[in-house]
């Protein structure tokens, strides 16, 4: 199952390691540390195509990369919860 981030850009849903609200994660210093060294090593991806609302951690080709989208956590979540309850025939 694919998930959709934005910008014709989608991600195989067992790349993804995590779902994260950047309002809510980005009070702690320890995630402001993390994104700003995932950015100096060239791994966030910038989706939004404005204001991110929410970042997603994935594991790519044995490297981890963030994705940054203009979609909030919740609507995310969702959508993989709908994927994963759809009957495939």
């Amino acid at each position: 199952m694919y998930l959709h981030l934005g910008q014709n850009t989608i991600v195989h849903d067992r790349e993804i390691i995590g779902i994260f609200d950047l309002d809510n994660t980005t009070c702690s210093r320890d995630t402001r540390a993390f994104l700003t060294a995932a950015e100096q090593g060239g791994q966030v991806v910038d989706v939004s195509g404005a204001l991110p609302k929410s970042f997603l951690l994935t594991e790519e080709f044995g490297m981890d990369r963030v994705y940054l989208t203009q979609f909030n956590a919740g609507i995310l979540e969702k959508r993989m919860e709908q994927k994963e309850n759809t009957i495939h025939v």
